[in-house]
């Protein structure tokens, strides 16, 4: 008798470890599912949309500006934004002044008159309107008129056509000089798509120098541009310039000279999340590949 109720113990034992396990088994497997739904994958180092070139209304001339970062942020060449606006070399600007980018010249103040602006977002923009000194305000009630028969055709919005890469000529891409501006793991590509990606950044460490990519004179020196951090733009003739972003400290000033493989200023993250030296060559104010005038690693 007592034989049984040994056996009977034991099988009830048994029983209760394998419920037991079987329990916990679920349990986790339950953790791990929920886990593995809830997990989100971000990639920081996706390339940032960026605006195509702007071709109506104006910008008004802001303290710290200069025609080269107008021109760059807009995506102009410098020399036809000056033609365009009727500015002669040393392409000198002054605040308040208004740079058009729809080829009008300004004339008396009795129309509407759109104000690019960046105080809030790339695609912001104010409309202003005024009239000459004298004239009075349009009354609210309009006089009784006879209808006009002649019929009305509405003009349209013009279309603003994005920023294409240039095709660079060979020839031009085997000369200049040119050298990489920085030491580093190479983690983002020029796009050929106008909205992405203008040129390649470079990981590296927090403070590491940031070279002169070709000879050229320094037209930029500051942070104004959204996007770019502190930045530096050369210009290494009427064709080229280059740009470097998002750097820790600069080196150098608007107007000063400067050599190949000078170290211009220190890496950061300034206007990103992490160290890396955003490095783009304009053509004729166009994005083009710096891997095309870089020499391979």
């Amino acid at each position: 008798m007592g034989h049984t109720i040994n056996q009977q113990r034991r099988g009830f034992s048994s029983f209760k470890l394998l419920v037991i396990a079987l329990a916990v088994g679920s349990l986790l497997s339950g953790c791990s599912s929920t886990s593995t739904n809830s997990a989100r994958v971000v990639d920081r180092n996706a390339p940032v949309a960026k605006r195509p070139a702007t071709t109506s209304g104006q910008y008004v001339v802001r303290p710290g500006d200069t025609l080269y970062s107008i021109a760059f942020r807009y995506g102009w060449d410098y020399k036809a934004l000056a033609a365009r606006n009727g500015i002669a070399a040393p392409y000198t600007i002054r605040p308040g002044q208004a740079i058009r980018f729809d080829g009008r010249t300004s004339g008396p103040a009795s129309a509407t008159t759109t104000v690019v602006t960046t105080s809030s977002s790339p695609s912001s923009k104010t409309t202003i309107t005024t009239r000459p000194a004298g004239t009075p305000a349009k009354p609210a009630t309009a006089p009784v008129t006879t209808p006009v028969t002649t019929p009305v055709t509405s003009t349209p919005a013009p279309v603003v056509t994005p920023t294409a890469p240039a095709q660079v000529p060979a020839a031009e891409r085997a000369v200049g000089g040119w050298a990489w501006p920085a030491t580093g793991v190479l983690i983002g590509k020029f796009a050929s798509n106008g909205s992405l990606n203008k040129g390649i950044d470079i990981a590296g460490d927090l403070g590491q120098p940031v070279f002169a990519a070709s000879d050229g004179s320094v037209v930029y020196a500051g942070s104004g541009l959204r996007g770019y951090g502190e930045l530096v733009i050369i210009k290494h003739s009427d064709t080229y310039v280059s740009a470097y972003g998002h750097n820790r400290r600069l080196l150098v000033r608007e107007g000063q000279q400067v050599k190949v493989g000078q170290t211009i200023a220190e890496m950061g993250s300034t206007g990103t999340d992490r160290v890396k030296l955003h490095f783009e060559i304009r053509r004729q104010g166009k994005p083009v590949d710096p891997l095309q005038f870089l020499p391979r690693r």
